[in-house]
């Protein structure tokens, strides 16, 4: 029997059964309530300093490591995506959590900066010391498609507490009995760590979602998910008395190149390695490859084939909530429909247990019919392939594609100036350009950016994964002739706990003994 009745649904994608329900809507008094609390956080934060805040992110990754086994365990019966993948997928999260404890320690972030008092050729200068310092409580949308890495234990956590915002997440409803037991790990190496675990809470319904982006205490959104959704919280946040930023990443479709040579050479090789890119999670990944643009003749045919015995041999998987599966048959079945579009293969349904399943579809377009749908992300095991007829061809394709989050070039020695053709195009488009590989999956890295120009996400200067992550829950301050004793320890003369610090001295970058 199912408890809680008032609760949200944590169901099966597997039956399209409900299991159990969990939580309940956060009222406004409720709301009020956690934003206060994590105000005051943030006040324990600030104090903790950046080895504290180190400490605490570490005691939160071997909290959730602990509880492995279970929290794997119900992400799989909520997501079916398997154990073997949220394993990978839990020690990212714990490795994120790790990293950003690093960023925090390591203190470059703070582009902290002092200019003594002194004579210029402008004049007097007085005594000026600039830092980063950290925004306040935020709020943080996770994505369905990744339980941990993108929800409550996720990048945005991991470096929204590395730079010192408590933060309040907003539960998925795609998988919110993992949402709790991931905040109880949390909470729990919060304490371990002896800092309160309001630094990290959760709200709970759409209507909380969009009263957490109003509130006065929430000074910036990290939101990752539909273009739909994404837009309507920027609206909001953006239409504040005080508007506040909102960093989303809305997906888009994100574009294939294959150059003649690199056909020639390896096309088998390619199309094994897009046809398992695109179905992926079964095609539930934002850098999903949507679009792949082929040579005409017999080595972009030949590909083509490949493509399609691969996919024809591959059955429907189970997706992550009825709305996406519904949502990918719905765009499935118009971008079938289109004028100048056919089917190359598609997987048979299995209907297994009555689950929400979808079933991987290759598709070819005619160039000429590319636009509408076409141009849009579909969100699910889809790839249409497209040709082309000459490089000048190709270029204006690629001018037809909206913004992404990546663009994929293949290409071989003797594709030459090509390849530095489209890597310009590219460069100017998205955010991540990705070389003889596929898109699919984001490392977390101190180089990596995941973001691109509107709408694949809604800031084309930040991103969501990579260390630069921690930029987004910072602003900027600059402290004039204030006395020493009063600075924080990193603008001080002599730092007491800033050893190997780098700060930029009267213009010129040291190392702080």
């Amino acid at each position: 029997m199912i408890e809680n009745v008032h609760g949200f649904a944590s169901a099966d994608p597997r039956t399209g059964r409900d299991v159990e329900r969990v939580g309940a809507e956060t009222s406004p008094a409720d709301l009020d309530d956690l934003c206060a609390r994590a105000a005051v956080a943030a006040r324990e934060l600030a104090g903790l300093g950046r080895a504290g805040r180190a400490r605490l992110l570490r005691s939160m990754a071997r909290s959730l490591e602990e509880r492995r086994a279970d929290l794997v365990a119900v992400a799989d019966r909520e997501t079916a995506l398997g154990e073997q993948r949220l394993n990978g997928e839990l020690t990212r999260t714990c490795y994120q959590l790790e990293l950003f404890a690093d960023v925090a320690e390591d203190g470059a972030y703070l582009e902290a900066t002092i200019d003594h008092a002194g004579e210029t050729p402008m004049g007097p200068r007085p005594d000026l010391r600039r830092m980063l310092v950290p925004l306040g409580p935020v709020a943080v949308f996770g994505a369905s498609n990744f339980p941990f890495a993108f929800s409550v234990p996720g990048g945005d956590t991991a470096s929204a507490l590395s730079a010192g915002c408590p933060v309040i997440a907003k539960v998925h409803e795609a998988h919110p009995a993992t949402s709790v037991l991931s905040h109880e790990a949390l909470a729990a190496g919060a304490r371990a760590a002896g800092v309160t675990p309001d630094v990290i809470t959760l709200v709970w319904g759409r209507e909380a979602g969009v009263g957490l982006v109003r509130h006065p205490a929430v000074q910036a959104v990290g939101f990752t998910g539909s273009l739909g959704a994404g837009r309507t919280l920027f609206d909001v946040a953006s239409s504040r008395p005080s508007p506040i930023p909102f960093y989303g990443e809305l997906g888009a479709l994100n574009t294939l190149v294959v150059c003649p040579e690199a056909a020639a050479s390896r096309g088998e090789e390619i199309a094994a390695g897009l046809a398992a890119s695109f179905t992926l999670g079964v095609g539930q990944f934002c850098t999903k490859p949507g679009m792949a643009l082929l040579p005409a003749g017999a080595h972009g045919e030949a590909i083509r084939r490949s493509l399609a015995e691969h996919v024809g041999a591959l059955p429907a998987g189970f997706m992550l909530s009825e709305r996406t599966a519904d949502a990918y048959r719905r765009g499935a079945e118009t971008l079938r429909g289109m004028d100048g579009v056919r089917v190359l293969a598609g997987g048979e349904e299995t209907g297994e247990g009555g689950g929400w399943t979808g079933t991987p579809l290759l598709l070819h377009a005619d160039a000429g019919a590319v636009t509408g749908a076409l141009l849009e992300e579909c969100f699910g095991p889809v790839l249409v392939a497209v040709e082309y007829t000459s490089e000048d061809h190709l270029l204006r394709l690629l001018e037809t594609f909206g913004p992404a989050l990546t663009g994929t070039v293949h290409a071989d020695a003797a594709d030459g100036d090509l390849s530095a053709r489209l890597l310009a195009q590219l460069s100017g488009t998205v955010g991540r350009v990705v070389w003889n590989g596929f898109p699919t999956g984001v490392a977390v890295a101190w180089g990596m950016h995941h973001g691109g120009p509107y709408p694949a996400t809604t800031s084309v200067l930040h991103t969501s994964v990579g260390t630069t992550a921690i930029r987004r829950w910072l602003r900027p301050i600059s402290l004039q002739n204030v006395p020493q004793e009063l600075l924080p320890d990193e603008l001080r003369d002599a730092p007491a706990a800033s050893a190997g610090l780098i700060r930029r001295v009267d213009g010129v970058l040291t190392h702080s003994e």
